[in-house]
């Protein structure tokens, strides 16, 4: 028997995906090295083919990529953050990918609707966390300039980091022993590249984070306006 798909859980997995990859795909022609250029579009494509099995789970995957609006997206804010210099981008994907690791590693390991993708997605987002944890470690653990721009960073992001623990409708989660396990792996990594584990809030009035609830940042509608431009200029155009 199929087992029944959560939406919401579905979208949800499947913004954070989508709208990550369209972010890291902004980095074309702009990586400090070629081979980062390379790693980061390798990165990008794994995530927009997870989220073209997840939203395509819940109803057509154009669609939902191209033509809803701003407030129907509900991936987490720390995705959609702009991708900053290259500390910024590091940052967003020692976060991102350590939480995305735990979760699907989670996933993996019991049936539901979301099991098979998470056992092939799993391998991929182990490679996109080490990559972020290699270049934290690098600029860290660098020049007196490298370190100083990684602690802004990770302090920058530090606030939207809060919100990939809320729980989500239709993923049965122990979402506390997650956030645990996240605090733990962030702070090591942190600690080899000699930075601070920042002390601003994670939760609260003063933190941010509602775009499981369908509020963006102000960055996120070019974005996404950008991202459906030639979609919606011209509907049913194909190659």
């Amino acid at each position: 028997m199929t087992a029944t798909v959560p939406t919401t859980a579905a979208l949800a997995l499947g913004d954070d995906a989508l709208v990550l990859s369209h972010r890291l795909g902004e980095w074309a022609g702009h990586a400090p090295v070629l081979e980062e250029e390379v790693a980061l579009a390798n990165i990008a494509l794994d995530l927009l083919g997870q989220a073209r099995v997840l939203l395509s789970m819940t109803g057509d995957e154009d669609e939902l990529a191209y033509l809803r609006e701003e407030r129907a997206f509900r991936n987490l804010q720390l995705t959609e953050q702009p991708n900053g210099d290259f500390a910024h981008t590091i940052a967003r994907q020692l976060y991102f990918s350590t939480y995305q690791h735990l979760l699907y590693s989670e996933l993996a390991s019991r049936e539901g609707p979301f099991q098979p993708l998470a056992a092939k997605a799993v391998k991929e987002v182990a490679y996109h966390r080490d990559h972020a944890e290699q270049w934290t470690v690098r600029l860290g653990d660098g020049t007196d300039l490298s370190h100083d721009r990684m602690s802004r960073a990770c302090d920058a992001l530090w606030r939207f980091t809060g919100e990939m623990f809320q729980p989500v409708p239709g993923l049965d989660v122990d979402w506390a022993a997650l956030e645990a396990s996240w605090l733990r792996s962030v702070t090591e990594v942190l600690g080899r590249a000699t930075l601070t584990v920042p002390e601003g809030p994670r939760t609260g009035a003063w933190a941010a984070g509602a775009g499981r609830q369908g509020l963006h940042t102000e960055s996120f509608g070019r974005m996404i306006a950008e991202m459906q431009h030639l979609h919606r200029s011209h509907p049913g155009a194909s190659w």
